[in-house]
């Protein structure tokens, strides 16, 4: 067995076993992706089965959770365009999350599905819990950072994006 080659802040081994850190280093993502895409999955579909969700008015409505987001938004004028079809911004929002869930469990198109999510938390954080008071209690910006390493990365293993580049890698679909 033959070590010491040494590259980066990383030791790896030549026989192709690299030390626990390594692997490690190589799945650091997985967890976070796993988290959000169950998250974003379970986000999406509570919105679509929740029949209250999908009304333009009443308690626990997609419209009336954002005409009492509209006056302590950063962009009001984001919650007053929404509002024009609340109970379709309601269900764009609910497949959006969707989309992003399932393309980031199963990494299909890893940095799109991440951007997705990162657009969809940077809207929410934006207008409905912009004024949670500290920040700190808002949780739409935390996740929009947590999409941040998903879009620098991918997905790059243990998943379709992985796929796709190692049969393109090596000629291709046979």
């Amino acid at each position: 067995m033959v070590q010491g080659m040494r590259t980066d802040t990383y030791t790896t081994r030549l026989d192709g076993h690299g030390s626990w850190r390594d692997t490690a280093a190589h799945y650091a993502l997985l967890p976070l992706r796993l988290f959000l895409g169950v998250t974003f999955i379970y986000a999406g579909l509570d919105k679509i089965t929740d029949s209250a969700f999908m009304r333009s008015g009443g308690a626990g409505s997609i419209g009336e959770t954002m005409r009492s987001a509209r006056d302590s938004a950063a962009i009001p004028a984001l919650v007053d365009l929404a509002l024009k079809s609340s109970v379709g911004f309601g269900y764009g929002i609910a497949l959006g999350e969707l989309a992003v869930g399932i393309g980031t469990l199963v990494g299909l198109l890893g940095r799109l599905a991440a951007l997705g999510g990162a657009l969809i938390s940077l809207s929410l954080w934006l207008t409905v819990s912009w004024s949670t008071t500290p920040y700190y209690y808002g949780n739409d910006l935390a996740y929009l950072m947590a999409w941040t390493p998903l879009i620098l990365a991918g997905a790059p293993y243990l998943s379709l994006d992985a796929v796709w580049r190692t049969r393109r890698r090596f000629g291709g679909y046979r």
